[in-house]
């Protein structure tokens, strides 16, 4: 990361500073947007292409956790023991859900992607975009993929595990005490998969990485002081608590289940968010490693060209030349050597 700041504050003519002066602060913004005029925007039409395939291996393992998502879904969950005396805390009454599923990847995916469409129309930066919409799509889907599994492994019953089992409300049990259910599989199925609650752990999952996503655009950790920023990192999470809660109120899952679903998705949000942005309290933490990474490059390139056509133009400077020329065979052998996996 230092040698991240080195680049980006040669590249602004020393006006960075790295303690605690924002990257984009007032007076070196300016400077900053001239600079990136000269490297030319790089957008999805120009870019896009590249920055796909670089992570290609990223869109495959999305589609693998999509299929095992889909093995989890199909499969039975672990039927446990639920004798009569447990029915007491599971004859909570049947209930619709308040937050809809189909309503879930709308505001837990497509949302946050209309957000970062908008900032991409603004700003042009085709790493912003790829990196926000595979970041979120992981955080979904590595939560989805947890959830489930725990689901399946865990078996915990509904708070309406009752209506469940016995729709007509007359409940059987073997001559171990078990349960022996007559209402519809499917439905009794669904009524295993408490532990931990889906509905909160995706929420967590796409809005909590939007959370975060706003707050390093906004710069919500400055040290400015505005509170109001705040509100705007906060909505996303309040959101997401209020999902929960419907959880709850609709005998669909146990206070635990909700706050275990929650913490997960949180926790796998953050993972995911700074795989590939900086931490949002960070000066740099309004876009993708990515960005940063290509600016570097784009500068070292620029100045090397830059220095060799000087000592074309003037030979009898000839010592200068002959150390700029060692100095990028070096930088060249280093490049190498990071790429081949040596460092």
């Amino acid at each position: 990361m230092s040698s991240r700041r080195l680049g980006i504050s040669s590249m602004m003519g020393g006006n960075f500073s790295s303690t605690n002066i924002p990257l984009l602060d007032k007076e070196n913004e300016e400077q900053f947007r001239m600079r990136e005029i000269q490297l030319g925007s790089h957008t999805v039409r120009s870019h896009g292409y590249t920055v796909a395939k670089t992570h290609r291996h990223d869109w495959l393992i999305l589609l693998l956790l999509v299929l095992i998502e889909i093995i989890l879904y199909i499969i039975h969950p672990f039927y446990r023991f639920v004798g009569k005396d447990m029915m007491t805390d599971l004859r909570y009454p049947l209930k619709s859900n308040t937050v809809p599923v189909w309503a879930v990847p709308m505001y837990a995916i497509l949302l946050p992607m209309v957000i970062f469409l908008v900032v991409y129309i603004r700003r042009r930066d085709v790493y912003d975009l790829h990196h926000a919409i595979l970041g979120l799509l992981f955080s979904v889907l590595v939560t989805a993929v947890i959830t489930d599994s725990i689901k399946n492994a865990v078996g915990r019953p509904r708070p309406d595990f009752f209506w469940r089992c016995f729709p007509d409300g007359k409940d059987v049990y073997d001559k171990w005490g078990n349960v022996i259910c007559h209402g519809d599989k499917n439905v009794i199925k669904e009524g295993h998969k408490s532990f931990p609650s889906g509905h909160t752990s995706w929420s967590f999952a796409g809005l909590g990485f939007l959370s975060l996503y706003l707050s390093g655009k906004i710069k919500a950790f400055d040290s400015t002081g505005h509170v109001a920023k705040l509100c705007l990192v906060f909505l996303p999470l309040l959101f997401a608590s209020l999902v929960g809660i419907s959880r709850v109120d609709d005998y669909w899952h146990h206070w635990q289940d909700v706050f275990a679903g929650g913490l997960l998705g949180l926790i796998v949000a953050t993972f995911c968010y700074l795989q590939f942005f900086p931490p949002p309290y960070h000066h740099e933490g309004w876009g993708p490693y990515a960005y940063f990474r290509m600016l570097e490059e784009t500068s070292a390139t620029t100045h090397s060209n830059n220095a060799q056509h000087s000592c074309h133009a003037q030979p009898s400077d000839a010592q200068g030349c002959i150390g700029l020329s060692v100095a990028r065979d070096e930088h060249s052998s280093t490049m190498d050597e990071m790429e081949s996996g040596r460092r």
